[in-house]
């Protein structure tokens, strides 16, 4: 059973970094997709970014429009920790931030929350103006 702990929210000033932290166990598929989400109060969960891996293969990678240029996704294989790294926060970017993960890839689902079968609990970022 696939399960993800995320880490490294907080709260940062406008122009700021942060990076989050998806460590996951239990995942046995060969190819398989992590994606970040985030939701802020009284929005829908939304798209931030993906990234999905074949063996030590990275695969696809794609992120919203929204946060082109100011975040990236990588990861580290011994630690099986897949991180978010973002700059140039703005107060529009607070949210709770999620990584969900799912076996396989597809472009056809891998911007889709309701795709994903695994979630993490959830990072709270907040940016101050």
């Amino acid at each position: 059973q696939v399960q993800l702990v995320e880490s490294g929210g907080g709260l940062v000033q406008t122009g700021g970094s942060l990076r989050l932290s998806c460590a996951a166990s239990g995942v046995t598929s060969a190819t398989y997709t992590i994606g970040w989400f985030r939701q802020a109060p009284g929005k829908e969960r939304e798209f931030v970014a993906f990234r999905s891996w074949s063996g030590d293969s990275a695969l696809t990678i794609r992120y919203a429009d929204s946060m082109k240029g100011r975040v990236s996704i990588s990861r580290d294989d011994p630690k099986n920790t897949v991180y978010l790294q973002m700059k140039s926060l703005k107060p529009e970017d607070s949210a709770v931030y999620y990584c969900a993960a799912r076996g396989g890839f597809d472009i056809t689902w891998a911007t889709s929350a309701s795709a994903y079968n695994t979630w993490g609990q959830g990072t709270q970022v907040t940016v101050s103006s």
